[in-house]
């Protein structure tokens, strides 16, 4: 089977593409490699998925006409589709980054899709799409109209425009609402690398809201898990859907969406705690107030992603934090 996954270089995707080849799908990854962080570190990745059934192609989701003749030469039977700006706080600061990449290269995505017919296009959305709200776990029923930065609203724009797609077009799409993914080969612009980096550099960290905000720390490799098994559930029609009483979670196209998180939330020092135990080194603290775009807790409800494929995360953090911190100090040499 054949497996289209952009943004192949990032985290999330480099371990998914090492996972699908390993099992035998024909992967093509594709990547723009771009500046938003160390591009040794992307090109790290990359050089990390060592199997023939990987090939690397350089490419721009925003280019619509390259993307549109990669799909016609590769013919793909699925599409991962996790190549993103990603980033509350720099979206405050670069929002136009945001539409051109989330949003228009969705849509190129997603014309590639209606003319080439993938079995199946898995997309990433994010927790962020719950914004303001309160009511916890996070449940695919809950309404996300009110995101907190446009990253948050461009990822429920995606989920909108695969609605759309999946309505008019009969496009199977499945949305996928991470939930703060950590593990190695992560991105440092997220809290782990950057506490990870600041300890062992000497440097105080930031620790926003006093750390009292939680969590739900999700480890790669069940994130990874859960992308691949969904692979062969394609959503389909379903006729039975109460449009006179809508629920978000569910419509009459072959459209779902789902949480994928670690379903225990962990409040941030304690985060940091076990930072400091696997490095064998007590941080310099920078006690300081919520960030614009922030929110206090996360808590992903997996419930629907366990009756389709009995998702079970199996990483607590007091597991997963040192094998990001093994990976960190080989990766760098310390």
């Amino acid at each position: 089977m054949k497996v289209l996954l952009t943004g192949v270089a990032g985290f999330i995707g480099s371990h998914v593409c090492r996972n699908l080849a390993k099992f035998g799908y024909d992967v093509l990854g594709i990547d723009n490699i771009n500046d938003y962080y160390d591009v040794e570190l992307k090109e790290g990745r990359l050089h990390s998925i060592e199997n023939d059934n990987f090939n690397f192609l350089k490419l721009d989701i925003i280019e619509k006409d390259k993307l549109e003749k990669t799909f016609d030469e590769f013919r793909p039977d699925y599409v991962i589709h996790l190549a993103a700006q990603a980033g509350v706080r720099y979206s405050l600061i670069n929002p136009q980054t945001y539409i051109d990449s989330n949003i228009t290269g969705f849509l190129n995505i997603l014309e590639a899709c209606r003319k080439y017919s993938p079995k199946h296009l898995i997309y990433a959305s994010s927790s962020s799409v719950y914004g303001l709200n309160k009511k916890m776990p996070f449940s695919e029923n809950d309404h996300t109209d009110h995101p907190k930065s446009l990253y948050a609203a461009s990822k429920k724009s995606n989920e909108l425009m695969a609605h759309t797609y999946s309505d008019l077009f009969g496009i199977p799409t499945t949305g996928l609402r991470f939930f703060t993914v950590y593990g190695p080969w992560g991105r440092p612009d997220m809290a782990l690398f950057i506490f990870t980096n600041n300890i062992v550099q000497g440097k105080a960290i930031k620790v926003f809201n006093d750390g009292e905000m939680r969590r739900d720390f999700t480890y790669i490799d069940d994130i990874v898990d859960g992308i691949v098994k969904l692979i062969p559930h394609v959503p389909e029609q379903n006729p039975i859907s109460d449009h006179l009483n809508p629920v978000p979670s569910i419509s009459s196209s072959p459209y779902r969406v789902f949480n994928i998180g670690n379903n225990k939330p962990v409040k941030l020092d304690y985060f940091i705690e076990i930072i400091e135990e696997s490095l064998g080194i007590k941080a310099m603290r920078e006690n300081l107030p919520m960030q614009p775009g922030d929110v206090e807790e996360t808590f992903a409800d997996i419930c629907s992603l366990q009756k389709v494929i009995d998702f079970q995360p199996q990483t607590s953090v007091e597991e997963g934090i040192p094998k990001f911190i093994d990976w960190y100090k080989d990766f760098y040499k310390i």
